[in-house]
């Protein structure tokens, strides 16, 4: 489709071109942000490109809670798989990330600078595919919490509920496990 020398041109890849972390403190991450709260179309990075592709319109009424998207120069791999039981393998793809805010964001193909706060383990298919929980950096609301356990329960909830969910095809088992969550130390591992 794209010649990855081709995309350079104009700016950098979002997966391997931007740093993840945009200091020293590595508990500030860069995200880029794929997916919006309330999308119904789910929207995927290609790879060779750079550029955002649909993956896959929802086929229920499924939508994201938060700002959903993936830290640049990560890659869920076997040391993510290790940590996960029942996983046989990573998905390969970069760490997924889902960043709440007070204030709405309103578009996707957008980095920012998120304070991690734990994580999701997911098991999508026997794959292991972590999803990384953060707030905006320096959010007026939610910039002073600093581990997962400090957020209303309902937050990780509701992750918990989409992530279960959202490839369920009504008769069929989507086969994913959400049932482990981890606070702030572990999610930066």
């Amino acid at each position: 489709m794209y010649n990855n020398g081709d995309f350079a041109r104009w700016r950098r890849h979002p997966w391997h071109g931007m740093a993840a972390h945009p200091g020293d403190d590595k508990g500030v991450v860069t995200g880029f942000i794929e997916s919006l709260p309330g999308d119904t179309i789910k929207y995927e990075l290609d790879k060779d490109s750079g550029y955002l592709m649909i993956d896959r319109a929802q086929r229920t009424t499924a939508a994201p809670p938060c700002l959903y998207g993936f830290i640049p120069r990560t890659y869920c791999a076997e040391n993510v798989a290790a940590r996960c039981a029942g996983a046989d393998e990573a998905d390969g793809d970069p760490l997924d990330i889902c960043v709440y805010s007070e204030r709405d964001i309103n578009r996707t193909d957008i980095i920012l600078h998120a304070k991690v706060l734990g994580g999701i383990q997911m098991i999508d298919g026997g794959e292991a595919d972590d999803k990384i929980i953060a707030v905006l950096d320096g959010d007026n609301v939610w910039g002073g919490v600093e581990d997962l356990a400090d957020m209303p329960s309902i937050i990780v909830e509701r992750l918990q509920h989409y992530f279960s969910t959202y490839k369920q095809v009504p008769g069929k088992n989507p086969n994913i496990n959400v049932d482990v969550v981890y606070g702030r130390e572990q999610a930066l591992e």
